[in-house]
């Protein structure tokens, strides 16, 4: 099998960027919501807000682990041996901060 053992996973970094619009918009309307005293609406708020700085660490942490998916899935596929597999990994764990793991 020739690539996509993991659906190519690395070409995906970003992904949910795509709804990020959506999302902001939903926070605005919830707490114009949240003013009108509308029952819930400021937890609504205040978790969609979470939402967003959650997307942002998750796709700071899927870039920086896009080349390793690279790697893995092209390992899995037999297009890459194990060499390039384990080069690849090392050059990560080079210039990673595990402070954040």
């Amino acid at each position: 099998m020739s690539g996509g053992s993991y659906n190519y996973l690395y070409c995906h970094v970003g992904g949910l960027e795509t709804q990020r619009r959506g999302i902001e918009a939903m926070r605005d309307r919830l707490a114009g919501l949240e003013t009108e005293g509308a029952p819930g609406a400021a937890r609504a708020a205040r978790l969609t807000r979470y939402v967003l700085i959650h997307l942002d660490l998750a796709e700071q942490k899927a870039q920086e682990l896009a080349d390793v998916w690279h790697a893995i899935e092209w390992r899995d596929s037999s297009d890459w041996g194990d060499d390039t597999m384990r080069e690849a990994l090392a050059e990560w764990q080079g210039k990673t901060d595990p402070t954040y793991d």
